[in-house]
Parts: C-alpha cells; structure tokens; sequence
C-alpha cells in the first residue's frame, strides 16, 4: 500500500472515529499531493518520497505556528497545532538523533574530500539526498557547519 492510499485509508478512519485533529492532519497531507499533482508542470504520479518531503514540510509549518501562538499568547491554538504535527509525524520514518545525523555527515565529509566551510554545498547535497526524512535540514545544516569550521 502506497503512502498516499495509507493516507486516504486513514481519512476515512478519522472520520468514522470523528477525530476531527486526525482529520485535520490527514486531509492537509492529502492537500498537498493534490496541489503536487496538479500544479502546472508538476508531476502528475507524486512518489512515497515526495510525500515524505510534503509531510516534513507540513510538520516544519505546524511547529512554528505553534512557536508563534505560544508567542502570541494563545497556547490553546498551539496546542491544536503540534496534536496534528503528530498525527503528521506518524507516516515519517523515525528520525535520527543528532549523534547519528553527525556520524553520517563525518562519513559524507571523509567520502567528498571537504575540508574547509567552502565545501559545504557539496557536504549538503550530498547529506540532504542521503539522509532525507531522517533528519531536519536545520539540524543537517548546523552539523556540517560545526564539522567544517
């Protein structure tokens, strides 16, 4: 079962359990792929990978809403927030902690032959496409940065 049927699947789920921050969640995702399939240009088949991009990006939006409610003085809203960032969070694989994103990128660092931070577009090319949607591309960033200073 594609991640897409996965997600339609649990469309109808949340509707019959009427878990309205599921649905929520889930017709978001299934926003996105529409919009992906559909946009000029764009591909009309989306693969589980690209899913996977739309869903870290959703995820990405969803916590800093919260961070900006929370700001705002409205935790009520933040908290609506990050209960769908976890319904999100469900169809991503797990994440890498920071101690193994950085042992991946010091094998990336050793492999490109990167020795100085001018070599950091080639270190995070190569980190993004190996270790996309195991890790943030923030947490990514920082740790090559802190590799190559």
């Amino acid at each position: 079962m594609t991640l897409e049927q996965q997600i339609q699947e649990a469309i109808k789920a949340a509707m019959k359990a009427k878990d309205t921050v599921a649905l929520n969640a889930t017709r978001a995702i299934k926003g996105e792929i529409l919009l992906a399939k559909t946009a000029e240009g764009g591909a009309k088949e989306v693969t589980d990978g690209d899913i996977l991009k739309m869903i870290q990006k959703l995820v990405k939006q969803r916590k800093e809403a919260a961070e900006q409610f929370v700001a705002g003085g409205r935790p009520e809203l933040a908290d609506n927030e990050l209960a769908e960032a976890a319904v999100m969070e469900k169809y991503l694989p797990k994440q890498l902690s920071e101690a193994e994103v950085e042992a991946k990128v010091r094998e990336i660092v050793a492999r490109v032959g990167a020795t100085s931070i001018k070599d950091m577009g080639k270190v995070m090319g190569t980190a993004n496409k190996e270790l996309a949607g195991l890790s943030d591309g923030r947490t990514i960033s920082t740790i090559v940065k802190k590799l190559l200073s």
